[in-house]
């Protein structure tokens, strides 16, 4: 009998090990994990629910990812260059058709047009219960896209924007921040 309970309690020495450096290592990555605010940046916490509300409307099944979003009066190249550099990615490409396909940058400027993108987003905040009136949203806007890190969250820069909770173009630099 101490033959076999010998090999066993070993066994059950290093599946603990195991066990714990699994839960270890996943506390790690969660920690990892961070937001980058840019300096000086004012936290959006309507805009960040209404980002949130609209995964829920549109995936019911699943947990909305981890989202901020933040405004600054900072230019949008002085943004968009911050986080690319914090990403390790350095300069942001230009505005090309390139950055639509594969073999895209990790870091791009787009531009669009507000009222489009907000007419595109009418039947969802009207299913969100969002009484927003996205014929103010006009004109044109330049954002940039900075790709996601594993211990990084996806970043979309866009300036002026679309405030839907107060239907009114800003002009500001939003950041939003999603984990994908």
């Amino acid at each position: 009998m101490r033959t076999f309970s010998r090999p066993v309690v070993i066994a059950l020495i290093a599946a603990a090990t195991l066990i714990g450096c699994k839960k270890e290592t996943a506390q790690l990555e969660t920690e990892a994990f961070a937001f980058v605010v840019y300096p000086g940046a004012k936290y959006l916490p309507q805009v960040t629910d209404l980002f949130k509300r609209a995964h829920k409307v549109l995936a019911p099944t699943q947990e909305p990812p981890a989202t901020a979003v933040y405004d600054t009066d900072a230019p949008l190249e002085d943004v968009a260059t911050y986080y690319a550099q914090q990403y390790g990615y350095g300069k942001v490409a230009p505005d090309t058709p390139a950055n639509s396909g594969p073999g895209k940058p990790s870091a791009f400027y787009r531009s669009g047009d507000l009222g489009n993108d907000a007419k595109a987003t009418q039947d969802l905040l009207t299913k969100m219960g969002v009484n927003a009136d996205v014929s103010k949203a006009s004109g044109a806007y330049k954002a940039a896209e900075i790709e996601a890190k594993p211990s990084r969250p996806h970043v979309t820069i866009e300036r002026p924007y679309f405030d839907p909770t107060r239907s009114e173009v800003v002009n500001r630099t939003l950041i939003l921040m999603t984990r994908q």
